[in-house]
């Protein structure tokens, strides 16, 4: 059982930073960018909250026993597909980090949803050009 377990704290953790719309148990809706979660009774922190009124909120805590329901807005790209992609340019030098949902090539390059962060040279250029491939095949 702690596998299953292990995994939904994973996927939860993933959504640090996206755009997400709470539903409670009152009934009230709100919409904003997911800062933080506390895991023993999944508490979340907003930031920007836009309720159905359109009135914002810079910071909203939300007690885990009064959300019903939590929906990603936002996505993002899929990073697990990304890394498989440059494995394909790499072939065993690339390992994805799903927890910090970061890619890491030869040890020394490091890739977010943002590209390239950290490493420069031919190679991190090469990752970053599969990067930008990568995000126009998504964006059609």
């Amino acid at each position: 059982m702690a596998l299953p377990s292990k995994r939904f704290t994973d996927e939860f953790a993933a959504l640090i930073d996206k755009v997400v719309r709470v539903s409670t148990v009152q009934g009230i809706k709100l919409e904003g960018k997911l800062l933080a979660y506390n895991p023993s009774d999944y508490s979340v922190w907003l930031a920007d909250a836009k309720n159905e009124s359109g009135n914002v909120f810079p910071k909203v805590f939300l007690s885990g026993s009064n959300i019903l329901m939590l929906e990603v807005m936002e996505a993002g790209i899929d990073m697990q597909k990304l890394a498989e992609r440059l494995n394909r340019v790499f072939p065993s030098m690339v390992k994805y980090i799903k927890e910090a949902d970061v890619i890491v090539v030869m040890d020394r390059i490091r890739v977010t949803k943002n590209g390239v962060v950290e490493g420069s040279g031919p190679a991190a250029e090469r990752v970053q050009k599969v990067f930008e491939e990568f995000m126009k095949e998504e964006a059609k």
